[in-house]
């Protein structure tokens, strides 16, 4: 009996149970990622989609009048800068440009100002109903435009008046709007970038004696550099290609450059080869602007995607 106690024990190990369903012994197929051919093949359609039209707007803007109604071909013949010669020279162009760059300019600097205080104020400071305050400023760029048209045109004929003086068709008027709609955008982007700066800099300058205002302007706007630029581009872009209220809220001194594309189509027929060459033209400044910030642009748009 001590013998079979002391017996060592084998443990037996069995092969593990092989899949019995077809589905199980089917092999892995891993999916093989799109080649970087197949992604190149891609973007250039992608490419291709989008240039498309601009290059028939330019192509309309090239060619001369008489061939503009008998030849459709994406190849022009000849080319001519006769519809943008007519368009540039035209004093009313020069008007209507001048407005649209004060507009635009006064508009960015101005909202892209306001909302750097506010971005910061919402960032930083535990406000007592900060979440509803910023829903509240975004609700304002979810709503339509043309439901505000009456009520703006209300406030600028009767509320905002003084004898024969009004916010209506004046540059001041339109600034003062687009301020409005654009400060909610600006502050939603650079509250995110804020956001995404540490607080421990904020701190660091407190203890050093800085208030708030010192560590705005001394610490936080050198790190938003590539933000702000990018939110001087888009406030200006929205101002300077906005059209409803340009043509709703002014005549003749305020009128902007895309109110114009709308005088080239008449009772006799529309102009197509100025028209295009005016779309063109109002394309050019922001392309340039575009260009010449595409750095900034790239780092300002991923400064607050990661925290």
């Amino acid at each position: 009996m001590a013998d079979a106690l002391a017996r060592p024990t084998v443990a037996v190990s069995r092969p593990p149970r092989q899949p019995t369903t077809a589905a199980a012994a089917a092999p892995l197929t891993v999916r093989k990622p799109l080649s970087r051919w197949g992604w190149t093949a891609a973007w250039a359609t992608l490419s291709v989609l989008t240039l498309l039209p601009i290059y028939w707007l330019a192509i309309v803007a090239l060619r001369p009048r008489v061939e503009l109604m008998g030849n459709y071909s994406l190849l022009p013949t000849s080319l001519s800068l006769e519809n943008i010669r007519a368009v540039v020279t035209s004093d009313t162009f020069v008007r209507y440009l001048s407005n649209s760059v004060v507009v635009a300019s006064c508009n960015a600097v101005l909202s892209t100002t306001v909302a750097i205080g506010a971005a910061y104020a919402l960032s930083r400071f535990r406000l007592a109903g900060r979440d509803n305050i910023f829903f509240w400023l975004l609700t304002n760029r979810m709503a339509p435009v043309a439901a505000f048209l009456l009520p703006v045109y209300l406030l600028f004929t009767r509320v905002f008046a003084y004898g024969d003086w009004s916010l209506l068709d004046t540059k001041l008027g339109l600034i003062l709007l687009y301020t409005v709609f654009n400060v909610p955008f600006a502050v939603w982007m650079l509250q995110g970038m804020i956001d995404a700066i540490p607080e421990e800099l904020d701190e660091a300058a407190f203890v050093d004696g800085a208030g708030s205002m010192r560590v705005l302007w001394s610490v936080l706007l050198p790190i938003l550099r590539p933000g702000l630029a990018v939110t001087l581009m888009f406030t200006w872009i929205f101002a300077w290609n906005e059209y409803l209220f340009a043509s709703r809220l002014t005549n003749v001194n305020a009128r902007t450059i895309p109110t114009a594309l709308a005088e080239f189509v008449g009772v006799t027929g529309t102009n197509w080869g100025e028209l295009a060459a005016l779309a063109l033209v109002t394309m050019a400044p922001g392309a340039v602007l575009v260009v010449f910030l595409q750095r900034h642009i790239i780092a300002g748009l991923t400064a607050g995607a990661v925290k």
